[in-house]
């Protein structure tokens, strides 16, 4: 008598919301106890790099500081706005859909001011596919599938 197995899909593994929100924290904390010497990194054509944003809370009015992913497109910079691969957009997306004008800092030092838009069609592909290239187990198609929603690539263009 034939039997059959039947293999299930295991689920998807998420990284714990505490834990992300936990490295986000340390990481502000190291940047600003090291007065801005640790916790940014140049990006290069062969890895992204680490720049702080300041932006204005949607809610609050107050400013918001966050630190992300970048690549360079030209003079432009872009991240992709995930939150640690969980569901919601991340705030500082939000923030910066209700008011698109911020600064970034970046590692060398320097400021820029900038008006954040999301990528679309041909441009959001061309740069999707960009991070994805680099490697880093951050950003892979994997990843990407853990979300319901396709994740925004935001482009900070100079102002």
């Amino acid at each position: 008598m034939a039997t059959s197995t039947t293999t299930t899909e295991r689920p998807r593994q998420r990284i714990p919301a505490w834990l992300i929100r936990s490295i986000w924290k340390l990481h502000r904390a190291t940047y600003r106890f090291s007065g801005g010497r640790l916790g940014l990194r140049a990006a290069s054509s062969s890895q992204w790099g680490t720049l702080r944003l300041k932006s204005v809370g949607r809610k609050s009015g107050r400013e918001r500081i966050a630190i992300l992913g970048f690549i360079e497109d030209g003079t432009n910079l872009v991240s992709p706005a995930m939150n640690g691969w969980l569901e919601p957009e991340p705030a500082w997306w939000l923030n910066l859909q209700a008011s698109p004008h911020a600064v970034v800092e970046l590692p060398d030092g320097s400021t820029r001011t900038v008006t954040a838009r999301v990528a679309v069609g041909e441009e959001r592909e061309r740069l999707w596919t960009r991070l994805v290239d680099l490697g880093t187990s951050a950003y892979t198609e994997a990843n990407a599938q853990k979300r319901s929603i396709e994740t925004s690539i935001v482009i900070f263009e100079p102002r």
